[in-house]
């Protein structure tokens, strides 16, 4: 297997390992290294494209899964802080009548 083929399926790999354990710092960086492979794997010459097909599409589910886990994890943030919001609107109420 060519080494950027290689690199591709373990960036990947520890980008879903990350994904699975909602490590969004680890994430953030492996983000960027798997940019890097790609950018890398578009100016190599590989002699196995079907590797590098196969490899280039196992990114792009996983980014997928990553965008919808992402936006999931952005609206359960946004929840908590509108919960957080109304429950310092109530407390400065309290602390106006107490």
């Amino acid at each position: 297997m060519n080494s950027t083929v290689q690199r591709l399926q373990e960036t990947g790999s520890a980008l879903r390992t990350a994904l699975a354990t909602q490590d969004w710092a680890a994430i953030g960086e492996l983000d960027q290294q798997c940019r890097q492979a790609v950018d890398e794997a578009m100016v190599d010459a590989v002699h196995d494209e079907g590797a590098l097909r196969a490899r280039m599409q196992e990114l792009l589910d996983l980014y997928r899964e990553l965008v919808s886990a992402c936006q999931a994890e952005q609206q359960r943030l946004a929840g908590e802080l509108v919960q957080l919001n109304q429950a310092q609107q109530g407390a400065k109420v309290y602390q106006l009548f107490g």
